[in-house]
């Protein structure tokens, strides 16, 4: 078969590990694989390249994705779709593995149920991990690593500073990365979107702390996380390809609150881009391998419109309508998290 590939959304770790796995398995399964640059533009544009043994030999720890990323959305751009189509079937393409988070599979989705099908199947990938279905999306175990690997740094200088330190991570709409950073940085307070939190309420905590001789704070936050009586703070209402606004600011408009309300010195820091990059880590790898071979796997099946996934340890798929609904923080987890408060 003529399997094409694509990498669409935000980054994160361990695509190129995915990338690696789909090529390796579909090259062992005397299929051609053809990867498509910077998400759907490149099926839109025809750009793309024929996957090789040898270009994807070394990339497995290497972060990003050799294919490129965009939010490109060609659902929403005049003629696109069709554009996108007449490539497709002019290049011969049997089926398109697409990897991403809900975004891209939901445009995955899409083709699948177009008249004129294109046979997809997708992988999960995003650091948010909020992608319905799956216990975990490639790139979600690096994020944590990364944050609290920072949480770990910033409590040196927050106990030698004795002020309260606000850490905003992603987490737009759940807040897995929040929560599990938190719980392992060992966090103070730790805030998601799930709940809408009170202010009132984080300063008691710090104050509490202060009257039981712990001089410093850390508070986890995701960019996502909303105060009671107000709604998410972004940086601009603009909306992507996707609908999306930016956010960001949480943590800087949490302490102003804090140091207006308190007189405590209080910083706040903003993670950002980091927690896509770098290294993956050794989990994150091994469930994107994981996901590459089941991809192919799921093509090779003619098991279209689904998506790979992972539950209770076992690599399975779902179907891919099921995937696109947000898929929340573990209340338990939560609870757990809260008693440590």
């Amino acid at each position: 078969m003529r399997i094409g590939m694509m990498t669409g959304g935000g980054d994160s770790s361990a695509i190129n590990a995915a990338i690696r796995a789909v090529v390796r398995r579909g090259l062992e399964g005397g299929h051609q694989i053809l990867g498509f640059k910077n998400g759907w533009a490149g099926p839109i544009n025809g750009d793309y390249m024929e996957m090789t043994a040898d270009l994807v030999s070394g990339i497995l720890p290497r972060g990003g994705t050799i294919l490129g990323t965009s939010r490109t959305n060609p659902f929403k751009l005049e003629g696109a779709v069709e554009k996108m189509t007449g490539n497709l079937k002019h290049l011969g393409i049997e089926a398109m593995i697409c990897i991403g988070g809900d975004d891209t599979l939901g445009v995955a989705h899409k083709l699948n149920g177009l008249d004129e099908p294109i046979p997809a199947v997708g992988i999960p990938q995003t650091i948010d991990n909020d992608i319905n279905g799956t216990d975990y999306a490639i790139g979600f175990q690096t994020a944590v690593a990364v944050a609290t690997d920072a949480l770990d740094k910033l409590h040196t200088t927050a106990e030698s500073h004795h002020r309260i330190i606000v850490v905003e991570v992603m987490g737009r709409d759940a807040g897995h990365v929040a929560l599990y950073a938190g719980i392992a940085g060992g966090a103070d307070v730790v805030l998601v979107p799930e709940h809408r939190f009170d202010i009132d309420a984080i300063i008691d905590r710090i104050k509490r702390r202060r009257q039981s001789g712990k001089t410093f704070s850390i508070i986890v936050v995701a960019e996502g996380a909303r105060p009671e009586g107000r709604e998410q703070v972004v940086i601009s209402e603009k909306t992507d390809a996707f609908g999306h606004v930016r956010l960001g600011g949480v943590a800087e408009y949490l302490a102003n609150v804090i140091e207006e309300k308190t007189g405590l010195e209080t910083r706040s820091m903003n993670l950002g881009h980091l927690q896509r990059g770098g290294m993956a880590t050794p989990f994150d790898r091994i469930v994107a391998t994981e996901f590459g071979i089941a991809a192919i796997e799921l093509v090779e099946k003619g098991e279209f419109d689904r998506m790979t996934a992972i539950q209770c340890g076992t690599v399975t798929s779902i179907p891919l309508e099921e995937a696109l609904t947000i898929r929340p923080i573990d209340e338990r987890i939560f609870q757990m998290a809260q008693t440590f408060y």
